[in-house]
């Protein structure tokens, strides 16, 4: 089955899109990486969903504006990924939305909101399209993230020692897997989100990130800062747990440098930078993690990177690439692993790392053009994923 996979993260730098043909063997999930690329969001709509995110307000008017601008959006990006990544022809999408709110109560999550109608999808493709694949998880006691552990688990199964997995996007996410216990994943906290924010606020909306870590290098880290920022109680809650731009946001970070001023923009930058790494590695440690596989926009950033590796001694940190997946696109290919399951009857979540009381079917599916048939439900759930290199077109 040749399956695109839609992702935008918390960071709504790009849309991005991946395709790739799947199919199930025994126990194994093989998968051809058949390309992907990353689409910038329209104007319109990108400043929609800044406008929308916590802690601003918002109406149900924008919000209902903004679910069809963010479904037009993913469709035109469906549309080019079916004519340029498969050749014009393609069996389903799957399409994570945007998230615009995860509301969590005293560590429960009680919802979660990811925008972008699918019927403009379905509806411009002409494809089945799988979304909303968040919200069955929270039903179910889980925390409705990371998803992505599912394919970080089958991926880093049978490796040496105790592998994890880092996703490093607007939130850094990790993805524990230790051969003789169950795997567990969870939210470090902030990777980029309040990195960009920082950048959008000190250069007035004239920069979104800091491209290539130019800021952080520039700038030392105040050890104060750090301190302060290191005292949030997110950081000592046990896992599974999950956070967003709910918390770490510009107000947030605002309130941080009232009570420890630091004058120059480049030392928050760099301050903010070694929050992550600092994180991340404390996560990894508490969890005796001796290889870190990372993916995310977050490895585009070599000061990041860096920090993370010199907070880590000792522990191999690599990309994704590495082990055969596009670090760019990991989400979006995950995503479209967590679609291809739905449509064969497999559930896509690990309890052990969403918290979830069971194993759940996720999304809900809109037909295409043509009467909706799914494949014969599947019989044996795959363990392992097995990455081969896509056929000649």
């Amino acid at each position: 089955m040749r399956v695109i996979g839609l992702m935008s993260g918390t960071s709504y730098d790009a849309i991005e899109a991946a395709a790739a043909e799947l199919r199930l063997e025994d126990e194994e999930l093989v998968m051809s990486v058949l390309g992907a690329h990353s689409l910038p969001w329209p104007e319109e709509p990108r400043r929609g969903i800044e406008a929308a995110l916590p802690p601003a307000g918002t109406t149900v008017e924008a919000v209902c504006r903004l679910d069809t601008l963010i479904g037009q959006a993913f469709a035109d990006a469906a549309v080019r990924a079916v004519e340029t990544l498969c050749s014009g022809s393609a069996d389903l999408v799957v399409s994570h939305g945007q998230t615009v709110h995860h509301w969590v109560e005293d560590g429960l999550v009680r919802g979660t909101l990811q925008l972008g109608r699918p019927a403009w999808i379905a509806e411009a493709t002409g494809l089945p399209v799988v979304a909303d694949l968040r919200s069955r998880d929270v039903a179910a006691g889980g925390q409705g993230a990371p998803l992505v552990s599912v394919v970080d688990t089958l991926l880093l199964r049978g490796r040496p020692g105790v592998p994890a997995a880092l996703n490093l996007g607007g939130m850094a996410n990790v993805t524990v897997v230790p051969r003789d216990a169950d795997p567990v994943a969870f939210d470090t906290g902030p990777a980029n989100a309040l990195i960009d924010a920082a950048v959008r606020h000190f250069t007035a909306g004239a920069r979104h990130w800091d491209e290539d870590g130019r800021g952080a290098a520039a700038g030392r880290v105040d050890t104060a800062l750090l301190s302060l920022l290191l005292d949030e109680p997110y950081y000592r809650r046990p896992a599974p747990k999950t956070t967003g731009k709910e918390l770490f946001h510009l107000p947030y970070l605002l309130d941080a440098l009232a009570a420890r001023p630091v004058p120059e923009p480049d030392d928050v930058l760099a301050t903010l930078t070694r929050l992550t790494a600092v994180t991340v590695a404390d996560a990894c440690r508490a969890h005796g993690v001796t290889e870190l596989v990372v993916s995310g926009g977050g490895t585009r950033n070599p000061v990041l990177m860096r920090m993370i590796g010199a907070e880590m001694p000792g522990i191999p940190v690599l990309t994704s690439d590495d082990v055969g997946l596009p670090s760019g696109a990991k989400e979006a290919l995950a995503f479209a692993v967590l679609g291809f399951l739905t449509v064969h009857g497999l559930p896509a979540t690990v309890p052990s790392c969403t918290g979830a009381r069971h194993a759940s079917l996720l999304g809900g599916i809109t037909p295409g053009r043509a009467p909706l048939r799914l494949p014969p439900a599947a019989a044996l759930a795959p363990n392992r994923l097995r990455i081969v290199p896509a056929a000649p077109r």
